[in-house]
């Protein structure tokens, strides 16, 4: 078609161009990320059982946290001490890699979200437009092609495809020339599986293991949240009880030191020689010597500890020693679970065992699927298109006039190799993940067998560095005596103040051992829960 421009046509493209990019441009990016993440948590919420844990701590930084989640400023105290809830809490709320382990159960919903939207129906409009000025045919005036259309495809849960929409020339609108044609299009197809891999199931599958993905992600995270819990406290403990190494190797120096200046006044009377107080002045270079690298190991724990915390290494924090106190005063306790009772717990509560059970299901789903790819492939096709007069009757579809097909598409089983191998390679899949669910079964047994042995050594060993803690006093002020008697010598007290020494850091790590290996043992029986402070707590 052929039409001189004028002023008001180029306003009205102007304007056309104006609209759709409005259009376009409708919603802000920060609606975008609203929404997705509106939906994924809709998603992961529906998905998250009771029997999990707590709903908490498990959206994005960048998402506003729920009403039950730690809220904790990555910030110093005042005080410069961090108590044990306070570190666990900062540790959930800003860890790194606590986050990234958020962040990928937030992407694998985001994922389903995109799959679930192929079975949504999905809307397409555009707009296309064209003007062509050949001066090669002498003409004066240019050629101006102008369409647009609304589409719309939905993809059932059975596989059937449906296709539809409608085509519109509206060249006339943007050059107010009645003598313009203006047509429109209705067109639509559909596609039915009837047979084989194709008929729905391949497609449903698809989606099947989206929506299970996220549950299996909401178990791994669920998971991992105990494993951080109990390396956060057992970590915390950890640099206490560096600390309290160092506070040991002080008291060790200054009993050295003492024992030194004693020896000496007593060499100058005359009642100990020479050799005695040079014994007494290695003593106390080794003493020092200790002080130092106790020293360093804690100061270096410490900056690993901050580092979970994601606290700047130079961050002029400690840890509370009343934790450790309170912790000596708790001492060890028993647990109510015989070995037995435990591995049976751990069987029905541990969620990485579900996974692998569940993983079972999928792999025993796809050689079903494979399986129905080996025979024939039959779809049934159909398809319409009705046009509207030319002219302006653009509104006055003409359906006895439009053009029907119905048809179908056959894939006979005569080439199926690449079918035959996916089959074979899903039976070994299938058998594969078998076999690891029982290695898993036979792993959490194991590791529950060896929890409840290291708790019961632990306790043991515990009981033991009391007893022999008790001891290591008692040979140090009797050697005192003894010596000032004359019926020990200076080698025996200093061997027995470094047994001291060594008796103190037992007991501590002692200590630690029993508590990382108790909560340990409730983290591989099942029964720990994680709560919404990023404390623990036992399940019962």
């Amino acid at each position: 078609m052929f039409y001189k421009f004028r002023p008001m046509t180029f306003l009205s493209w102007g304007l056309g161009i104006v609209v759709i990019f409005c259009i376009a441009g409708g919603c802000s990016r920060e609606h975008y990320k609203a929404e997705a993440d509106k939906e994924v948590y809709k998603i992961i919420d529906v998905k998250w059982q009771d029997s999990f844990g707590p709903k908490v701590n498990y959206k994005v930084s960048n998402v506003p946290p729920s009403a039950n989640d730690v809220q904790i400023e990555n910030a110093v105290p005042p005080s410069g001490i961090i108590p044990l809830a306070q570190a666990v809490a900062m540790a959930t709320a800003h860890n790194r890699d606590y986050q990234t382990q958020k962040e990928r159960l937030y992407t694998t919903a985001l994922a389903l979200t995109g799959e679930r939207h192929k079975y949504a129906l999905q809307w397409f409009g555009t707009i296309d437009s064209s003007y062509e000025d050949d001066k090669s045919v002498g003409s004066e005036v240019g050629t101006l092609q102008a369409s647009g259309g609304v589409n719309k495809t939905q993809l059932l849960l059975n596989g059937v495809i449906v296709n539809a929409g409608i085509m519109i020339d509206w060249v006339r609108l943007l050059t107010g020339n009645p003598a313009t044609s203006l047509g429109s299009v209705l067109s639509g197809d559909v596609t039915v599986p009837l047979l084989g891999a194709g008929a729905g199931k391949e497609a449903r599958e698809l989606l099947t293991l989206a929506e299970r993905q996220v549950l299996y992600d909401i178990r791994s995270f669920n998971r991992y949240r105990k494993t951080f819990v109990v390396g956060i406290v057992t970590a915390y403990y950890n640099v206490l009880q560096q600390r309290d190494a160092v506070t040991n190797a002080e008291n060790n120096y200054k009993r050295s030191v003492e024992s030194k200046e004693r020896l000496k006044m007593e060499a100058e009377a005359g009642r100990k020689s020479r050799i005695d107080v040079d014994e007494a002045e290695q003593s106390v270079l080794t003493a020092e010597s200790r002080v130092v690298a106790s020293q360093e190991r804690y100061e270096q724990s410490l900056d690993a500890f901050k580092m979970s915390l994601s606290l700047p290494t130079d961050a002029n924090v400690v840890l509370d020693q009343n934790e450790l106190k309170a912790l000596e005063e708790m001492g060890i306790s028993e647990i109510n679970y015989t070995l037995d009772e435990a591995i049976e717990t751990a069987l029905l509560r541990r969620l990485d065992l579900a996974n692998s059970a569940d993983w079972i299901d999928d792999a025993l789903r796809n050689v079903f699927l494979r399986a129905e790819g080996l025979g024939p492939q039959l779809n049934l096709t159909g398809s319409a298109g009705v046009e509207s007069p030319e002219g302006t009757n653009f509104d006055r579809l003409q359906f006895h006039r439009g053009i029907y097909d119905l048809g179908f598409e056959a894939d006979l089983p005569f080439d199926r190799k690449t079918q035959r191998n996916n089959y074979r390679e899903a039976l070994i899949i299938l058998e594969q993940q078998q076999r690891k669910y029982e290695e898993d079964m036979d792993s959490i047994k194991l590791a529950v067998r060896s929890a409840y042995r290291r708790l019961k050594e632990t306790a043991e060993r515990y009981k033991i560095e009391k007893n022999s803690l008790t001891l290591a006093k008692e040979r140090v002020e009797m050697n005192k005596v003894l010596l000032d008697a004359g019926r020990v010598t200076t080698r025996i007290l200093l061997l027995s103040q470094d047994a001291l020494l060594e008796a103190q850091n037992n007991v501590t790590r002692a200590l630690i051992d029993h508590l990382d290996a108790k909560l340990s043992f409730y983290r591989d029986v099942g029964i720990m829960q994680v709560r919404p402070d990023g404390m623990w707590e036992q399940r019962k």
